[in-house]
Formats: C-alpha cells, sequence, structure tokens
C-alpha cells in the first residue's frame, strides 16, 4: 500500500472533543478541536458530543487528503452509558462516568453477585447502569459512550471494546460476558458484543463516508476508554513500560504481560492486544505542593534545589489521612515532619516523599505478579519540573523516556493504525 495512509483517532473526554490524523510511521500531521460547551448546555447531552466530535473531525480532516484515510477509532470516558434503540437514538439521558446510580436495591444486587476481582463494583459502575436503564420502553442495547460515537461511523449500535466494556462486567481473561451479570438481573441481550481494542469493527457506513467526504474502504476500529487512550498516546508499548501522571494525584500505570487484579488497592487490568495496562493512584501529588506553595513559589524554590544531596527526611506527603494506592488504608497518616526552617529544602522533603511513593508503587505493581519497571515516561504539570524530574530518575533508576504526546485522540490513532494493518489496508 502507499506510504501515505493515515489513521485517525478521535478523543471525546470530560470537556471537549479532539481529533488526531496520524501517519503510518506515528507521526501527527493534523489535529482538531471543540469543546463541549460550544455545543451544549448539558455535557451530558449525546447530541453535543457528537457536534463536538464532528467539529473536531473535520478540523483535522481540513489539514490532510481525506482519501489517504485508511482507518479510525474513538475512545470515550470510562463509564459514561446510555440506552439506544436499534437505530442509536438515545432514550433517556445518558450517565456520565462519575454519575451514580441511587437505587439501592439495584447496588445491592450488583455487591451480591459481583466477584472480589471485577471492576463491575460500585454505584458509578457500568453494570449499576445497566441495570438503571433496562427498562427503558423500546431499549435495543445499553451502550458506552465510545460505542455510541463509533456506531454514527458505521451504522452499528451494539459493538463495543474491551476495555470500555471492562467496568460494565465483562471479563477480560476470557474474553466474554460472564454467567454471573445475568443474577444481577441484569438483560444480558442488552449487552453489546465486544471486541479487542484495536480490532476491525467494520468500513465505513456509506452515509458517513459521504457525510466526511472519506473513502468507501476506511475501516472503523475498537476504541478504548479515555484513560487508556492517555496511556498509548506516550508511546509505551512494551511490558514494564510504565507512566506516571503528576497531576493533582499521583496516577502509575504499567503494561504487563499478564493481568494483575487486586481489589484492595482498586487495582484491576486493561486488555490490550495481548498485554495488560495495570495501574492506581494515590492520594499524594499536586494537591499537596498547593496546599503548601503558590505556582510561582514552587517555580522559585524549584530553582533552588540540588538534587544530587538527599534530605534525609522521610515523608509520606499527604494533605489528610488516607491513602489508596501503594497502600490501602483509609486511616493512613500523613508523614510531613519535621519542618525544615527552610522552604526549598521543606519543598524538595516533598518531592523525595512523592518519588518515594511512586517508586513503592511500582514496586506494588511487580510484587503482585507485573514485570520489572524497565522505563518511565511522565506527562502532567509536575514532569516538566526539572529539580522533581531529577528526584524521581534517581530513586526510581530507570530511564526516563520522551512522551510522544499527551494527546488521548493520539493514542486511539494508534489503536486505528493497528486495526489497518489487522484489517490488510496498511
Amino acid at each position: 500500500m502507499s506510504g501515505d495512509k493515515l489513521a485517525i483517532g478521535i478523543d471525546l473526554g470530560t470537556s471537549g472533543a479532539r481529533a488526531v490524523a496520524m501517519a503510518e510511521d506515528g507521526a501527527v500531521v493534523a489535529t482538531g478541536a471543540a469543546k463541549l460547551s460550544s455545543h451544549s448546555d448539558d455535557h451530558r447531552d449525546p447530541i453535543g458530543w457528537w457536534k463536538a466530535v464532528q467539529v473536531a473531525l473535520v478540523e483535522a480532516l481540513g489539514g490532510i487528503d481525506r482519501q489517504n484515510v485508511a482507518a479510525l477509532a474513538i475512545d470515550g470516558t470510562s463509564g459514561t452509558m446510555l440506552p439506544v434503540d436499534q437505530g442509536g437514538a438515545p432514550l433517556a439521558t445518558p450517565m456520565m462516568y462519575n454519575d451514580p446510580v441511587a437505587d439501592r436495591a439495584l447496588l445491592d444486587a450488583v455487591s451480591a453477585h459481583v466477584p472480589r476481582e471485577s471492576a463491575a463494583h460500585g454505584a458509578t459502575s457500568g453494570l449499576a447502569k445497566l441495570l438503571a436503564f433496562q427498562s427503558r420502553p423500546g431499549v435495543f442495547r445499553v451502550i458506552h459512550q465510545a460505542d455510541w460515537l463509533a456506531g454514527h461511523f458505521t451504522g452499528l449500535y451494539d459493538v463495543s471494546d474491551e476495555n470500555n466494556a471492562l467496568k460494565t462486567g465483562y471479563d477480560p481473561v476470557t474474553r466474554s460476558w460472564p454467567d454471573w451479570i445475568e443474577k444481577t438481573g441484569a438483560r444480558v441481550d442488552l449487552l453489546p458484543d465486544v471486541l479487542p481494542a484495536g480490532a476491525p469493527i467494520a468500513t465505513i457506513a456509506p452515509a458517513a463516508a459521504e457525510a466526511f467526504d472519506l473513502p468507501a474502504e476506511v475501516v472503523v476500529v475498537a476504541g478504548t476508554t479515555d484513560g487508556c487512550a492517555s496511556f498509548l498516546a506516550t508511546g509505551a508499548d512494551q511490558p514494564g513500560d510504565g507512566v506516571s501522571a503528576l497531576g493533582t494525584t499521583l496516577t502509575v500505570k504499567m503494561l504487563s504481560d499478564r493481568p494483575l487484579f487486586a481489589p484492595e488497592y482498586g487495582l484491576y487490568s486493561h486488555r490490550i492486544g495481548e498485554m495488560w495496562l495495570a495501574g492506581g493512584a494515590s492520594n499524594t501529588g499536586g494537591v499537596v505542593l498547593a496546599e503548601h506553595f503558590s505556582p510561582e513559589r514552587l517555580a522559585t524554590l524549584s530553582a533552588e534545589i540540588d538534587p544530587a544531596e538527599e534530605t534525609g527526611l522521610d515523608y509520606y506527603p499527604l494533605v489528610r489521612p488516607g491513602e489508596r494506592f501503594p497502600v490501602s488504608d483509609p486511616n493512613f497518616p500523613p508523614r510531613m515532619s519535621p519542618r525544615p526552617s527552610d522552604d526549598a529544602t521543606f519543598l524538595k522533603a516533598i518531592f523525595e516523599g512523592i518519588a518515594g511513593v511512586e517508586n513503592l508503587a511500582y514496586q506494588r505493581l511487580m510484587s503482585l505478579g507485573g514485570p520489572r519497571l524497565r522505563s518511565l515516561r511522565s506527562v502532567g504539570g509536575g514532569a516538566k519540573n526539572v529539580a522533581w524530574t531529577a528526584i524521581r530518575s534517581r530513586r526510581l533508576g530507570v530511564p526516563f523516556l520522551p512522551v510522544l504526546s499527551e494527546e488521548a485522540a493520539a493514542g486511539t490513532a494508534r489503536l486505528a493504525l493497528a486495526g489497518a494493518r489487522k484489517a490488510g489496508v496498511l
């Protein structure tokens, strides 16, 4: 095939849509973006979702030769669901990823039958939302946000991917909907068919090809969640590749050659191809820094730090008691004393403490059966701090590699490329 074939990745996040056109070598050649607020006053409005996706896609397509597009994939927010009729029309206001089901009887049915290691626990799970939606008159399927958007390109509203389906109870090990789901009272006939992330779904529907002036042979590929897409965007692709997100909190994720499940840490694994993406979230991170320093003061003090020397202080930085991962304890106490009189030393000790938590998090993943950490990529605001990066590099002792992209849409474009290769169109 021609070397100029392209894949399109679309990301619908909490605030807007992004589209990326990616060449076969992974280079991003065009992008597009649209804010949800520009198309709807309600972030739960699926028509607003679709309008934002269209605007972002058209903007990206405007920077390329559309006839070179070979594949397309979409990611959405994990756990966002809606009931639809056979033509894909929404039958109720969607429930977002963080919208809880309030019906106690439904939640009791879920908790009574969901295995410990499943990701389908809790009031915000996809399974709880299935139970809440399944009695809608005329319901054909209860599907995830990414499924619904992909359906606009295929005409199929009964297909999902292994990542979005995880919180609805899908078993990624057996690659099936497990028998226990029916015991909760769920209508299993409303569950979508599930494909591996990156697997071809179908060629683009004629109406969609015409609407976007795309070739009739474009392959629509099973997408993923926004979180998994963000990981894939970095370029991490081998067992032992880790990605740390240094934002308000610290999140660590690592590719593994085997699934890791540890309910006590809220840890489960997404299946991506024949690899597994496992990770956890700590309560430490930028929230602790913001508690003590303004952004300006943080920048000034960081420039005064010599990262080559240890303070000797053993902090576990938290703003209040309670930790999720790598320690699972709702009463776990912060450890941030003694406090040095010098603010730069205090900041350095916090940096060291967060780096220590990060190191412990990867050690925890290894102790639960994951591979040895072989490399690290860093995203989020904290990744730009040179002194902190040097402290983290010394503490973790693995190569720190550049991030190819922090755009979730770029990760989804990588899945689209993989699907195009499987379909033989690249």
